[in-house]
């Protein structure tokens, strides 16, 4: 068997995929390298087994509201070994379907690939040679430089531990401990958050976190910020976290720690030297067209790529861009502009577009629409502790720049301004659209 391809993917993910998908329909040869499992992070480890920890806990915050509709029923209780046994049993067929899609597109390699060379790679022994080389390795928690970080489990622990702990801490305030504090707080655990920055989700619209910070505390979840954690130790069978709060030095014990700090890219194992890639740490840097800016035949897409938001869609987005690069020639860009994306709390904050302080220095005529829509009949009827929208509009175009909504079914209401976003649909059409009654979506109107 000839080691020569016209593609090599490193990374058997969405990314990985959404190149195969354009190359294979092409005719082109291609060798997949896969140390794990097919499918990456998201279907694995990630979004989708993460969603069914997320139905659960809807569920218990559902039964916590029924005597508002006036359902009498007793404390529910979850089964945390249940559920995982549920999530876990839900995308046990993904790496098996996935390698066989990747068998039907291409050879399959498994192992760790490092460069060897600008158009081969080294995969356990085996030297690879292609024309074309896309790093799609998909990414990894980010280590945290502090004493007994190795005590720390990550989301993946999370997503497979069957017993739940009594107490837990996460280590860093972003989605993956905002998500997960939501699900454990529901399942009876006692959660402690600690962030370093001033606020958590420091990239996101503010006012939206000052509204997840508040649900967060209302289901009993313990959220500190400004914190300098010092180290973790073991002591007397359990986990010691020692760190600074607001002048005070301040531990806290806990069952397990999570390292909620997100995720960076995983390259590090690649030897890019040997490639001659230029990069800083893992990003790599890449043109327009995300090729590499020093070896013409290397290629980057998804978690690996360091210049766009880690989401599985926008993943298969780039992944197919290079696809048709390398089909086609260099023609095809990517537009970031418009990227919806929901943090699965309860209730869900979802957005696209600028926030607010994004749109402050980029549109010089700005409208700011706020909405806090809890008192609105669609949110009483479901009784939503929390609904709130906050639409950004360009007064001078009547486009819509940016959204962002908590509760109210957001995570699928998003998806309606990404279309106005992406089509040119302005914020007056949008709102003179009629829309099925009484819905969520009928309320679209009331929030410009």
């Amino acid at each position: 068997m000839s080691n020569k391809f016209d593609i090599i993917i490193i990374g058997g993910g969405n990314g990985g995929f959404g190149v195969s998908a354009i190359a294979a329909q092409a005719g082109k040869s291609i060798a997949f390298v896969e140390s794990l499992d097919f499918g990456g992070t998201c279907p694995n480890r990630g979004c989708t087994p993460k969603k069914v920890l997320v139905a659960a806990a809807q569920s218990m915050e559902t039964i916590a509201n029924a005597a508002v509709h006036g359902i009498d029923v007793g404390p529910a209780t979850l089964d945390w070994t249940k559920l995982i046994d549920r999530e876990r049993d839900m995308v046990s067929g993904v790496p098996g379907g996935m390698e066989g899609l990747a068998e039907k597109r291409g050879t399959v390699f498994r192992g760790s690939a490092k460069f060897n060379g600008p158009n081969t790679v080294d995969v356990e022994g085996t030297i690879l040679e292609a024309d074309n080389i896309v790093i799609a390795t998909g990414s990894k928690p980010r280590n945290l430089p502090i004493p007994g970080a190795n005590l720390m489990i990550t989301s993946d622990e999370v997503l497979s531990e069957r017993d739940l702990p009594d107490e837990i801490v996460f280590i860093g305030g972003g989605v993956i401990a905002m998500e997960f504090s939501h699900v454990y707080a529901r399942a009876g655990a006692k959660v402690t958050i600690l962030e370093v920055a001033p606020r958590l989700l420091p990239r996101m619209e503010a006012d939206a976190v000052d509204i997840l910070r508040s649900e967060a505390e209302r289901v009993g979840v313990t959220v500190r910020t400004g914190v300098k954690v010092n180290g973790i130790a073991q002591a007397d069978g359990r986990l010691q976290v020692a760190y600074e709060h607001e002048g005070e030095s301040l531990n806290i014990r806990a069952d397990r720690v999570v390292n909620g700090a997100g995720r960076v890219a995983n390259v590090d194992e690649l030897d890019l030297d040997a490639g001659n890639i230029v990069h800083d740490g893992p990003a790599i840097a890449v043109d327009e067209y995300l090729r590499s800016t020093s070896n013409p035949a290397v290629w980057v897409v998804g978690d690996a790529l360091t210049i766009s938001p880690q989401l599985s869609p926008v993943a298969t987005y780039e992944g197919k861009t290079v696809g048709e690069n390398i089909v086609n020639g260099r023609s095809a860009t990517t537009d970031y502009s418009v990227l919806p994306s929901s943090v699965y709390t309860i209730p869900a904050y979802s957005s696209v577009g600028l926030t607010e302080e994004q749109a402050e220095e980029a549109v010089p005529n700005l409208r700011v629409s706020v909405s806090d829509m809890a008192g609105w009949f669609s949110a009483k009827s479901y009784a939503e502790t929390a609904a709130w929208s906050k639409i950004l509009i360009d007064e001078d175009t009547d486009r819509i720049v940016g959204a962002h909504i908590i509760g109210h079914h957001g995570e699928d209401l998003i998806n309606l301004f990404v279309l106005a976003m992406k089509n040119g649909i302005t914020a007056s059409a949008l709102k003179d659209t009629i829309f099925a009654y009484p819905t969520f979506s009928s309320d679209v109107k009331n929030m410009f």
